[in-house]
């Protein structure tokens, strides 16, 4: 199976093609970035293609990152992975960013959960917990630091994610033992986000924005516009 696998989730641009029958990338770009995935996506998923030496008709299936991360980037790549499997006629499957950034590590020791952390600013993440085989203990949720910790600290852990190390931070003393190891990486493995793919069926990972919290705009209330 040939995954297209696109990321514009956090701060970074991200594409890459994963060959699971050989379990290897054929190709992989990635840029860090905060702004601007809108004008890089379309040229590294072009470059990631040519690199890899494949058509569009030749992959199986096209994968993007659906969130938490922002707003702005994750309409970015999905809008793109939907465009491109429209026009190829290949399934798009919906990776969590939360799962991508926790993969590696759960795949390097399964024995320690791992929780994935990402900054939603004004003292709240966005977090989950994973055991082995991938299994999620906790599933994607949004709160404050200091409501999270009780959830996450009945036994030992792995810290991952842009919000690693506020969660560490805030970790109490009465927890027992600290975190076993902290990890504070800013994106996704875009391997993962492919792998992850191969192993999900499309109908239940649809490729749609993962929002854990509501929007902060609040619609205006008074001096409406006559609609025409």
């Amino acid at each position: 199976m040939k995954i297209l696998a696109i990321d514009t989730a956090l701060d970074a641009c991200q594409a890459a093609v994963f060959d699971s029958e050989e379990q290897k990338l054929l190709a992989m770009l990635s840029h860090d970035m905060r702004r601007g995935h809108a004008e890089v996506l379309v040229p590294i998923i072009a470059d990631a293609m040519k690199a890899a030496g494949l058509d569009f008709s030749d992959l199986d299936r096209i994968a993007t990152t659906v969130g938490p991360g922002s707003y702005t980037g994750l309409r970015v790549g999905i809008s793109a992975a939907k465009g491109l499997a429209l026009a190829s006629g290949k399934p798009t499957i919906g990776i969590t960013t939360l799962a991508a950034l926790g993969a590696p590590q759960i795949e390097d020791d399964p024995a320690v959960p791992v929780v994935t952390a990402i900054d939603a600013r004004h003292g709240n993440i966005f977090y989950q917990m994973a055991g082995a085989g991938q299994r999620v203990l906790l599933s994607p949720r949004h709160s404050s630091i200091e409501d999270a910790i009780p959830t996450i600290t009945a036994g030992p852990v792995r810290l991952v994610g842009p919000a690693a190390g506020l969660l560490a931070a805030k970790w109490p003393r009465h927890a027992g033992a600290a975190p076993v190891s902290i990890d504070i990486r800013s994106k996704p493995s875009i391997e993962w986000v492919a792998k992850l793919a191969t192993m999900t069926e499309p109908t239940r990972s649809p490729a749609k924005p993962l929002y854990l919290r509501a929007p902060d705009v609040t619609p205006q209330a008074s001096h409406h516009v006559p609609r025409q």
